[in-house]
């Protein structure tokens, strides 16, 4: 049963490292804010997911896994809340030029 619950985590955790290595390559190869950001907050969203979801089958009992969901949805929130500012502040800039 170790086995299994090892291989799911190294499937997950492994599954969420190339959606962050995804988005860093959005953020690197898009052209401009919006759709850099588009790229990144996605991933990276989608990767904290899984390596949580990897993570769960690891942890030592119910605490530890709710203490695993609720740092990402912690990160789910506070990456909502920080796209929403550089999109508004991507946007008022091009509205002054």
């Amino acid at each position: 049963m170790s086995l299994v619950r090892d291989m799911i985590t190294i499937a997950a955790v492994s599954a969420g490292a190339f959606f962050f290595l995804a988005g860093t390559v959005g953020l690197l190869r898009f052209p401009d804010t919006l759709t850099r950001l588009h790229a990144l907050t996605k991933a990276d969203n989608l990767g904290l997911g899984l390596v949580v979801l990897g993570l769960l089958p690891q942890a030592g009992g119910l605490r530890d896994g709710l203490k695993l969901v609720s740092i990402w949805l912690l990160g789910l929130l506070a990456g909502a809340t920080v796209s929403q500012l550089i999109a508004r502040a991507a946007r008022h800039g091009e509205s002054t030029r």
